[in-house]
């Protein structure tokens, strides 16, 4: 299958065609069509329930839908494990940081390396021994070499999901889906970490696909807005159009 490019010319990374998952006879999302383009920075907002996770669930393969087809540089992923789609280049981050408290920061993303690379038996030996070089390199990319030593317990949540961050880059995806990055940070921590997944994304071609609540993150960093309404996309468009449609500001932003 050819690989699509978007009316402006750039390439499509990923492309929903009719997607649809319902849960014991309650439809999640609803015949979605939905398209990221390489390197573009995606927000797909909507009220609580709409299906903004679902979506996520159903690109990285956590789930199947039940119709439509999902395509990843125009390969077929649907029905795919996640293990398998991450290996084809997608990448994720939760709401919640995830990472190996028991480890220093440098060794949670030795561990990432060592899984990309899939080398036998390297997760039993010390990490210390394998991929510290490029280790510390992403950690220099996310800010964090300071806290290279530090045991992940003892960070603070913003700088935890600076490193969950390096843990996503580790694998080079070429698509990174954010689950709410930002949530449970300060006002200026979230601005801080927005920019530096932005310029990471723009810098190395990435695109990202995030979820996110707060409107002045989305609406200062997204190239594109998807706004889902129970499970169906009821607007998209720039920051600016989102922002003043009427339909959205009824169903989600208010006045």
């Amino acid at each position: 299958r050819a690989r699509r490019s978007s009316p402006g010319g750039s390439p499509v990374l990923l492309e929903l065609r009719k997607v649809s998952r319902s849960f014991g006879g309650l439809a999640a999302v609803k015949g979605i069509d939905l398209s990221v383009e390489t390197g573009e920075i995606v927000g797909l907002i909507g009220p609580n329930g709409a299906g903004k996770t679902t979506c996520f669930n159903l690109v990285n393969g956590q789930l199947t839908p039940d119709a439509g087809s999902i395509a990843l540089t125009g390969e077929h992923i649907e029905g795919l494990l996640p293990r398998e789609i991450a290996r084809r280049g997608v990448g994720r981050t939760f709401q919640v940081a995830a990472t190996f408290a028991s480890m220093t920061v440098r060794e949670n993303v030795q561990i990432a390396l060592i899984a990309r690379d899939d080398r036998q038996g390297a997760i039993t030996s010390r990490a210390s021994d394998l991929m510290r070089l490029e280790a510390d390199a992403l950690l220099d990319r996310v800010r964090m070499t300071r806290f290279a030593d530090r045991g992940c317990s003892t960070l603070a949540y913003g700088d935890a999901k600076r490193v969950e961050l390096a843990l996503a880059l580790a694998r080079r995806p070429d698509l990174l889906l954010m689950d709410e990055p930002t949530a449970g940070m300060s006002p200026r921590s979230r601005g801080r970490l927005m920019e530096l997944i932005s310029a990471l994304a723009h810098e190395q071609n990435i695109a990202v696909l995030f979820t996110e609540h707060d409107m002045d993150i989305v609406f200062g960093h997204a190239d594109r807005v998807i706004v889902l309404d129970r499970g169906r996309i009821i607007a998209e468009g720039s920051p600016d159009a989102i922002r003043h449609d009427v339909r959205v500001q009824a169903v989600y932003l208010g006045a």
